[in-house]
Protein backbone atom coordinates (compact mmCIF):
# COMPACT_ATOMS: atom_id res chain seq x y z
CA UNK A 1 0.00 0.00 0.00
CA UNK A 2 1.50 3.52 -0.72
CA UNK A 3 1.82 6.16 2.04
CA UNK A 4 0.79 9.19 1.48
CA UNK A 5 1.60 12.48 2.62
CA UNK A 6 -0.53 15.18 4.03
CA UNK A 7 0.40 18.70 5.55
CA UNK A 8 -2.54 20.67 7.89
CA UNK A 9 -3.54 24.15 6.73
CA UNK A 10 -4.40 25.20 10.18
CA UNK A 11 -1.37 23.85 12.15
CA UNK A 12 1.36 23.37 9.25
CA UNK A 13 2.34 19.69 10.98
CA UNK A 14 2.98 16.89 8.38
CA UNK A 15 2.47 13.57 8.36
CA UNK A 16 2.29 10.07 6.28
CA UNK A 17 -0.18 7.70 6.21
CA UNK A 18 -0.75 4.20 4.88
CA UNK A 19 -3.91 3.71 2.48
CA UNK A 20 -5.21 1.95 -0.22
CA UNK A 21 -5.31 3.42 -4.02
CA UNK A 22 -8.97 3.59 -3.59
CA UNK A 23 -9.77 5.10 -0.02
CA UNK A 24 -10.59 8.29 -0.32
CA UNK A 25 -7.83 11.09 0.66
CA UNK A 26 -7.97 12.03 4.40
CA UNK A 27 -9.72 15.60 4.86
CA UNK A 28 -8.76 16.57 8.36
CA UNK A 29 -5.77 16.56 11.03
CA UNK A 30 -5.71 14.16 13.23
CA UNK A 31 -4.14 16.79 15.74
CA UNK A 32 -5.87 19.91 15.43
CA UNK A 33 -8.88 18.66 13.11
CA UNK A 34 -8.18 21.46 10.57
CA UNK A 35 -8.29 21.00 6.57
CA UNK A 36 -5.27 18.92 5.30
CA UNK A 37 -3.81 18.52 1.36
CA UNK A 38 -2.03 15.81 -0.14
CA UNK A 39 1.36 16.65 -0.75
CA UNK A 40 3.18 15.62 -3.90
CA UNK A 41 6.72 14.00 -2.67
CA UNK A 42 9.76 12.44 -4.52
CA UNK A 43 9.48 8.83 -4.91
CA UNK A 44 11.64 6.03 -3.67
CA UNK A 45 11.47 4.00 -6.65
CA UNK A 46 14.86 3.77 -9.12
CA UNK A 47 15.25 1.83 -12.03
CA UNK A 48 18.84 0.52 -12.00
CA UNK A 49 20.94 0.35 -15.43
CA UNK A 50 21.58 2.31 -18.66
CA UNK A 51 18.25 3.06 -20.90
CA UNK A 52 15.95 6.00 -21.90
CA UNK A 53 14.05 5.86 -18.81
CA UNK A 54 17.03 6.99 -16.88
CA UNK A 55 18.05 10.04 -18.83
CA UNK A 56 15.54 10.28 -21.69
CA UNK A 57 18.09 8.44 -24.28
CA UNK A 58 19.06 4.81 -25.00
CA UNK A 59 22.36 3.89 -23.93
CA UNK A 60 25.73 4.08 -24.72
CA UNK A 61 25.85 0.50 -25.56
CA UNK A 62 22.52 0.24 -27.65
CA UNK A 63 23.64 2.04 -30.10
CA UNK A 64 23.24 0.27 -33.62
CA UNK A 65 25.77 1.22 -36.91
CA UNK A 66 24.48 0.05 -40.01
CA UNK A 67 26.72 -3.14 -41.58
CA UNK A 68 29.49 -1.79 -44.44
CA UNK A 69 28.35 -2.33 -47.81
CA UNK A 70 31.27 -4.68 -49.22
CA UNK A 71 32.42 -3.44 -52.87
CA UNK A 72 29.92 -5.44 -55.22
CA UNK A 73 32.33 -5.26 -57.86
CA UNK A 74 34.64 -8.24 -58.55
CA UNK A 75 37.97 -7.54 -58.85
CA UNK A 76 39.26 -8.55 -62.24
CA UNK A 77 42.28 -10.89 -62.37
Amino acid sequence: MPIYEYRCKKCSKEFELVQKITDDPMSECPDCGGKVERLVSATSFSLKGGGWYKDGYASSGTKTTKPEKKDSKKSDK
